[in-house]
């Protein structure tokens, strides 16, 4: 009753002018984009396991998150929000909510011809040594005619967290992506490729395509290739592959 109850509680907030929420991303990593002021975000993300390890499937991700804009300017932007996270194991979902915030420059702000700059941190969990991974990044990004937009950046974390199957430090990686609206077939088709590095249970190859049904309404479809299928998750999952299927909601 208590998960419900937060579930239900997080949807009454994004009912109201000002909400909160998961940082604005591409497939799987953070993107330069951010939420305009006083505007807001629902997204509703599933991770759902393909294989098995040793028989057991194992439980899939579900991410309820908000996010709203946090600047009144255009050249300078930011967000803010926060994330409702089931992961399968009652240790860490007796502590599900998560924070996460981010700041930059959309591309041309800063001078003519400029890339897009984004630092944020996410993962920003309650309970200390178990869901506070606190991880900082920093993306930069820029968009090339007929090719779409290519970002990189870097991300750390808590080391004790972020770790491989052997439970040691894997804190770190590149973060990098290719995205691009398919305007030579519609408008409403998006398409991206990320990768976040490390061996930590959070690194891989991600790929997707995503139809806008309306201008506040879309729809991601999604492969997620962990780069460490035996990296530490939590004590009753695996890190096999996910399908993801994700609803964005703007208001």
């Amino acid at each position: 009753m208590k998960k419900l109850y937060l579930v239900f509680l997080l949807i009454c907030i994004a009912s109201v002018e000002y909400s909160f929420s998961t940082p604005s991303t591409q497939i799987w990593i953070p993107s330069t984009d951010f939420q305009k002021w006083k505007s807001g975000h629902l997204g509703l993300d599933n991770y759902l396991r393909t294989s098995k390890s040793e028989g057991v499937r194992g439980a899939g991700v579900f991410d309820l998150g908000l996010t709203t804009g946090l600047l009144p300017f255009e050249k300078f932007q930011g967000e803010i929000g926060v994330d409702y996270l089931y992961m399968g194991d009652d240790n860490y979902d007796d502590y599900p909510v998560y924070f996460n915030a981010k700041i930059g420059f959309p591309e041309n702000a800063m001078f003519k011809g400029a890339p897009a700059i984004a630092f944020g941190t996410y993962n920003i969990g309650l309970k200390k040594n178990l869901t506070n991974y606190n991880i900082v990044y920093g993306v930069i990004a820029k968009t090339i005619p007929f090719l779409g937009r290519l970002s990189a950046g870097y991300y750390t974390g808590n080391e004790k967290l972020l770790v491989d199957e052997n439970l040691e430090k894997a804190n770190s990686g590149v973060l990098l992506s290719w995205d691009r609206t398919m305007s030579e077939i519609s408008d409403k088709l998006w398409l991206a490729v990320d990768y976040q590095g490390g061996e930590n249970y959070l690194g891989a190859l991600n790929f997707g395509a995503s139809w806008a049904f309306s201008k506040n309404v879309s729809v991601i479809v999604g492969y997620d290739i962990y780069n460490n299928k035996e990296a530490y998750y939590n004590t009753n999952n695996n890190n096999a592959n996910t399908l993801t299927f994700q609803i964005d909601i703007n208001f």
